[in-house]
């Protein structure tokens, strides 16, 4: 598998852990690629459904004429023979279909990497933690797995335990995670991103001995009715000690790892990737990628405006890729996750965290509203577009408040500042955000991951029924992205759109029956409405003469088949520029 291989140099040992889950197999005898084209670059598709994503509703043309990496025509086969001109090549979709290349709303594509050779504790369906034992059996078969890499980086590492799908519903502690090493530190990230558990000796590693305060903008969890670290951290608690990790990681293994991010998305079809919440090193790493011309799709960056503020002012944005990269805004991060019950709500959580009050709402990621009003003024008097993480209502509020305030200094002009998740906002938050010119970005991933948990422990059914609310906001006269969240989720379109389609959740509940879109709506949120979020609507985002030869390959139609079945589709091919980077 070529996620593994590039571990492989990475670590310089063979890896024996089991494989993901591999590809459905599908039916492409008859199927050519543009792999094929040596003597023309001229291609014509044809014989298949092709969806412009032009209109309001599904249009489709007969064929599309791709030439030197861009659209030049689409429509009819006989004018696409035309418009080709002679020694041009035929690609027979033999029946699939053709869209055009979908486009991250929101992830994170070096973590995606990063996910790729930790130890998979991803629950079912995407991977094996089901219970901690589980959980500890995963770490210790990573761990003899991998012997080389921890040799040199000294921790044993793993990503993706989901507390609320574990049979005992709670996190491992320290406790737990001592029988995977008690001389190591052991640290596993939450599948949220929010929370980690350690083990004692990542506790000692990291300072957090007893009686240590909480640090600003997190929480450690505590052993009951003490101040005794129980290995379970929240937010910037769980953050400092990662940051301290990949500070250790050399150029070459952070190369890597971006590589494997990469590869992890153009299987799902993206042409167009994000790094959201940058550091100065990501970005380092994707500019020299860059400067190699070693970058198969666009990626765009956006440093976290609170602690690459330096960099940021002396590197600016640009609305222009060099060699597949421009950093393209900022990000900003004003709370948690609702899974993690960290989010920052206006009203309690149905049921709060051990050892937290009934009015427990969750927090802020930064207290004070002036100081949120300085990184949002900043970013509008540079003109950097914004994207700024939102889970919980309470956050929604502080952001529109600071961006209500920029506006009134500089002026409403046509920014695009983004609520990235959007996950609990209110109808009365989405009229003020459509006035203000901003965009939801959600997440509706959470109605399969965490619906049930949702309706049961966090929101309470009412709250949980109206989480990511795609009908409304469309009611609203709004477009709207849909995100994955990498490596909070799998970096899976196809999940993408069959979560905002449905709305279905592990237990078959329809969590919002009243939200759920149509899958036209559902690909134009990762298509032409997520090429306008970035500012690219004229080169992409839909099949039209002019526009990139950005492009994906399905096996079926989601337009077509029972909306129910969208997650069986598979991705058969990705095409960036007219050349195929991703080929099942």
């Amino acid at each position: 598998m070529k996620l593994k291989m590039l571990f492989l140099l990475l670590i310089g040992t063979v890896l024996t852990t089991a494989c993901k889950e591999s590809p459905k197999e599908s039916s492409t005898e008859n199927y050519e690629t543009t792999e094929n084209i040596e003597a023309s670059n001229v291609a014509v598709y044809y014989n298949g459904d092709i969806i412009t994503m032009e209109g309001d509703a599904p249009e489709y043309v007969e064929a599309l004429v791709v030439k030197d990496g861009k659209i030049v025509f689409t429509g009819k086969s006989d004018e696409a023979m035309s418009a080709a001109g002679p020694g041009h090549k035929m690609i027979n979709l033999d029946g699939h279909t053709l869209l055009p290349g979908f486009i991250d709303g929101h992830g994170h594509a070096w973590n995606a990497g990063f996910q790729a050779v930790s130890a998979n504790l991803l629950p079912a369906p995407d991977g094996e933690g089901k219970s901690i034992d589980d959980i500890i059996r995963l770490l210790n078969a990573w761990k003899a797995n991998n012997t080389e890499a921890i040799s040199k980086y000294g921790v044993i590492v793993g990503f993706g335990y989901d507390d609320s799908q574990l049979k005992e519903k709670r996190h491992p502690t320290a406790d737990d995670l001592d029988k995977v090493s008690t001389e190591l530190p052991v640290y596993i990230i939450h599948q949220s991103g929010h929370l980690a558990s350690t083990n004692h000796k990542g506790l000692e590693v990291a300072g957090y001995t007893a009686g240590v305060k909480d640090p600003a903008g997190g929480a450690i969890r505590r052993e009951d009715g003490t101040d005794v670290p129980n290995g379970v951290l929240e937010e910037m608690a769980s953050f400092i000690p990662l940051i301290k990790f990949m500070s250790t990681l050399d150029t070459k293994a952070n190369e890597l790892i971006a590589k494997a991010g990469i590869d992890a998305y153009i299987k799902f079809g993206y042409t167009t990737v994000q790094e959201g919440r940058a550091t100065s090193d990501n970005c380092e790493t994707w500019k020299t990628l860059a400067d190699r011309n070693e970058l198969p799709v666009d990626v765009a960056a956006y440093p976290d405006i609170q602690s690459q503020m330096d960099y940021m002012l002396a590197h600016g944005d640009s609305d222009q890729y060099t060699n597949h990269y421009r950093i393209a805004g900022v990000k900003l991060s004003l709370d948690g996750s609702p899974q993690g019950k960290t989010a920052w709500l206006t009203k309690p959580y149905k049921v709060p965290p051990a050892g937290k009050p009934k009015d427990y709402r969750g927090y802020p990621a930064i207290k004070e509203d002036a100081e949120v009003l300085k990184f949002v003024d900043t970013a509008y008097a540079h003109n950097w577009q914004i994207l700024t993480h939102c889970n919980g209502d309470a956050s929604g509020d502080q952001l529109i408040e600071a961006i209500t305030k920029a506006t009134e200094t500089y002026g409403q002009k046509d920014r695009r500042p983004v609520m990235v998740h959007s996950q609990t906002v209110r109808f009365d938050q989405l009229d003020k955000m459509k006035a203000l010119g901003m965009y939801p970005s959600f997440f509706s991933m959470h109605t399969y991951y965490w619906g049930d948990w949702h309706r049961d422990e966090t929101l309470g059914k009412e709250r949980a029924y109206k989480i990511s609310p795609t009908a409304t906001a469309l009611k609203k006269g709004m477009i709207f992205t849909e995100h994955h969240d990498a490596p909070v989720a799998l970096p899976s379109s196809i999940m993408i759109l069959h979560t905002t389609v449905n709305r279905v959740s592990r237990s078959g509940d329809i969590i919002g029956p009243d939200e759920r879109v149509s899958p036209y709506i559902g690909l134009c949120s990762l298509t032409k409405w997520a090429a306008h979020q970035y500012f690219e609507e004229d080169s992409k985002g839909t099949l039209k003469a002019g526009k990139l030869a950005d492009l994906v390959i399905l096996d079926q139609n989601p337009l077509k088949i029972d909306p129910m079945n969208i997650k069986d589709i598979t991705v058969l091919e990705t095409i960036k520029e007219g050349n195929t980077v991703y080929k099942k």
